[in-house]
């Protein structure tokens, strides 16, 4: 094949890692009964497509065509070990007598999709809560340690010991691959939702590198909050899925063309996407009117005064510090004491927010949060005090890891060093 149509074939085989090598991790996880199995027949099943793809022509259906070729590797991996270990033989077997054609046919997006089964398995219930989150992130959507950790607020080496006894237990306790009963469904929810959100998370406002944003995790959380929904819609479900949609809707307007970040006050609300908020509040609604709604809900509620104000000026903070206090109730996190101080801020003046900031710092927490540090040192600068501005604009910087902060945090600095 000639260089070109090599060149065409890689850009083929790199979309379709970026875009399907979750799904195909997560059926092979199903076919095989093993993580490290599995992890290892996808990369084996890619390196295949490299070697085989520019001679052989991208196959009809790329998913189909991983997935069995992931199996097969697997199945020969296991031949390979029976020369040590008898047993492996016997799983060889059984694996190839259980996985027949339709077992590695074209998905269909149904609610017992496998991505959604990974993620209960994952979120199980024997697991700790801690590593249900890390596993989850690390399996499903493919995050490396290190984006979970900045996502986590903890360290790497932590979050990979957490990925190891969690794969240890699934496998030592045999926890099935499969969605749970519709009794079993409420208790394992809330995991869920928070792997969920954490994902969407990531790909609204990525812990790390040269974008802001990765829309393939946000749309990917979105979808899987629909297939949640379909399975169990209940109200929180339906508030998380309202709530992604919400901050999806800015997506267009959080950049310049250059890739500049734009602080919400100063985007061109115009760009929002109008149909994502026309459901997102619709959901809301719905959410709201159960009266069995949480911290989901609450947080979309607030997205939703902020979509329905057609400027920064007219933006009813009232309202969201209202909203904001009863969240405080419901989850008295500190991001959420850090959000309803921002809140104040704008109601009541930067002096007001910068007391409850403070505090927040006085107890020890978000002392290695960037934005917080970057929402006092606006504060500070709002209220003309530059030099302890400078201050925390410069102890954000250090704790940051994405590139179009770091340029606008280096740019208030600059700003700052102009006055002087």
């Amino acid at each position: 094949m000639p260089e070109r149509g090599n060149e065409q074939v890689r850009e083929s085989l790199d979309a379709i890692y970026r875009a399907e090598f979750g799904r195909i991790l997560a059926t092979l996880i199903r076919l095989l009964g093993d993580f490290e199995l599995a992890e290892d027949a996808v990369h084996d099943a890619f390196a295949a497509a490299l070697e085989r793809w520019p001679r052989e022509g991208v196959p009809a259906n790329p998913r189909a065509w991983l997935v069995s070729t992931g199996r097969f590797k697997a199945i020969d991996a296991l031949r390979r070990r029976a020369r040590f270990d008898a047993s492996q033989e016997r799983i060889a077997e059984q694996l190839e007598t259980e996985a027949g054609p339709t077992a590695v046919g074209e998905a269909g997006e149904s609610v017992e999709d496998d991505r959604l089964r990974l993620i209960f398995t994952c979120c199980h219930p024997a697991l700790a809560p801690e590593g249900r989150v890390a596993l989850t992130l690390r399996e499903v959507c493919g995050l490396t340690t290190e984006e979970i950790a900045r996502a986590l607020l903890t360290t790497a080496p932590t979050l990979a010991q957490r990925i190891v006894r969690a794969k240890a237990k699934i496998r030592d306790a045999r926890i099935p691959y499969q969605v749970p009963s519709a009794e079993e469904l409420p208790g394992r929810v809330d995991t869920v939702l928070q792997v969920v959100y954490l994902v969407f998370n990531e790909g609204y406002s990525a812990s790390s590198g040269a974008s802001l944003t990765r829309a393939d995790l946000s749309g990917e959380a979105i979808r899987l909050g629909r297939l949640l929904l379909e399975l169990l819609p209940e109200p929180e479900v339906v508030g998380l899925l309202a709530l992604m949609l919400l901050q999806e809707s800015r997506r267009a307007a959080r950049t310049s063309p250059a890739g500049e970040l734009i602080l919400l006050e100063n985007q061109d609300r115009s760009l929002w996407n109008r149909d994502q908020i026309t459901e997102g509040v619709a959901l809301v609604e719905r959410a709201l009117l159960s009266r069995r709604f949480g911290p989901y809900t609450l947080q979309a509620a607030i997205a939703a005064v902020h979509s329905e104000a057609p400027n920064a000026a007219s933006t009813d903070w009232p309202q969201i510090v209202a909203l904001y206090s009863v969240l405080a109730r419901a989850d008295p996190s500190p991001v959420v004491k850090l959000n309803r101080a921002v809140a104040v801020a704008m109601r009541d003046g930067p002096e007001a927010g910068l007391v409850l900031i403070d505090a927040i710092f006085a107890r020890g927490e978000l002392i290695g949060y960037h934005l917080a540090h970057s929402v006092r040192a606006d504060l500070c600068r709002r209220l003309g005090r530059n030099s302890e501005a400078r201050r925390s604009y410069g102890r954000a910087l250090a704790l940051t890891q994405q590139e179009p902060e770091r340029r606008f945090l280096e740019k208030r600095l600059r700003e700052l060093d102009e006055k002087k």
